[in-house]
C-alpha cells in the first residue's frame, strides 16, 4: 500500500489519454511498447500510476 500512497491514484488508459490529448488505444500501444509504465489488474485491465504519468508529461513527448 506505501507504494500506491507514493505513486498517486492509479489511472485509466482513457484518463492518460486525455492528459496526453491522445486516443486511448494510442496509450494501450505505447504501454505494449514499454514507452509508458503501467500495471494490469486481477481482471486484465491497464491502469497506470498518475506520478509515471505526470513525470513522463516532464519528459517531453511520448513517440509513437
Amino acid at each position: 500500500m506505501a507504494d500506491t500512497q507514493n505513486r498517486g491514484r492509479l489511472l485509466t488508459p482513457g484518463e492518460v489519454a486525455d492528459i496526453f490529448r491522445v486516443d486511448p488505444k494510442t496509450v494501450t500501444r505505447w504501454a505494449a511498447a514499454g514507452k509508458l509504465h503501467g500495471i494490469r489488474t486481477p481482471g486484465g485491465h491497464r491502469r497506470f500510476y498518475e506520478a509515471d504519468i505526470r513525470a513522463a508529461l516532464t519528459r517531453g513527448p511520448v513517440e509513437p
